[in-house]
This record gives C-alpha cells, structure tokens and sequence, in this order.
C-alpha cells in the first residue's frame, strides 16, 4: 500500500497543501492514505506524520513530495529512512533533491544518504540568508515584528474605561481592536 505525507510549514493560509497532495494523489496514493501537516520541519511535534509512521506496514511505501518535507535535519532523515527499511517499508520521494530515491536498493540508499546532506545545506543556507537579511534591516533601523496593537492614546482610552465600575472589559477590548 502506498502512504503519502505532505507538509507545511504555515497554517496561516499563505501555504497550502495542494500541490503537495495533487502529486501524490497522481501517483497513485488513495486521498484516505495522505496524511498532512501545518508545521515548521524542525518541530518535534508533527502528529500526522507521527500517525503516517504508525500505520506503516511491512511492504508499504512511504511517499513524499520533497525530501525536506519529511525531516528536521540529516540525523532525524536517516533515522526516519532506517527505521522504514528496518520495519521492511520502502520510501520514495518524486520530486526536488532526491527525486525517484528507492531505498529498497544500495544504490538508492546512497543517493538517499547524499541529498539528505544536500537539503539539510539548503536549509541551512536559507536560515543563514534570513539572518543575514534580519541583521541588515536592523542596521538600517528596522526592528521588525508585528506593530503593538496598544497604541498610547488606546492604553489612556482603556484606563479611563477601567477606572467606571460599569465598564465592561469584553466590550471596551472589542472596541479597542484587542483580546482580553
């Protein structure tokens, strides 16, 4: 049985799963047998693809678009990909780095073994830049981050309202714009 896993790294609608789900379900992976996440690669807590791992059985495959959508880093790849072919499961990525690896033979485990290297680096790279982009914007005298919502004639506003006992807080932060 093929079992795919796809992944993003925002749930705030600016990424989304399609293309990562079209192309396993072109493949041939049931859309019941897709399993997805909205979570930075590098967390710990991932639970579909924790499920994905546990539903796994002897002679399934395991599919994924990219390779850097399923590991952290080259350590939690390799330990992935292991305990695949140790529990007798194949793994197959179809496209990017890694692209038609078969980890069923020695020659795909050592190409597995080589761009699991290459998309670590690669996202490395891209953190490295974004830090190098946060440093610069910060020379330049921007901080960054979101505004404060609290601006200091909203703070006075908010205090003059908490002072009258009749206030009420959930209607004074609706008309401030701000959670309680």
């Amino acid at each position: 049985m093929l079992l795919g896993y796809a992944r993003v790294s925002k749930s705030d609608g600016s990424q989304n799963l399609d293309l990562q789900q079209d192309a396993l379900k072109a493949y041939g992976v049931e859309e019941e047998n897709i399993y997805s996440d909205y979570a930075s690669g590098k967390l710990d807590d991932r639970p579909h693809l924790q499920t994905c791992l546990k539903a796994l059985r002897k002679e399934d495959t395991l599919i994924v678009w990219k390779l850097d959508r399923l590991g952290r880093n080259l350590h939690h790849l390799i330990n992935i990909v292991h305990d695949l072919q140790n529990r007798g499961i194949g793994f197959k990525v179809l496209t990017g780095q890694g692209a038609d690896i078969d980890t069923n033979t020695a020659n795909g485990r050592l190409i597995f073994s080589i761009f699991a290297s290459l998309a670590e680096y690669e996202r490395e790279l891209i953190s490295e830049r974004t830090k190098a982009g946060l440093a610069s914007a910060r020379a330049r005298g921007r901080k960054g981050g979101r505004k404060f919502k609290m601006t200091p004639i909203k703070l006075q506003i908010a205090q003059v309202a908490m002072e009258k006992s009749e206030t009420k807080i959930s209607d004074l932060c609706k008309e401030l714009g701000i959670t309680r």
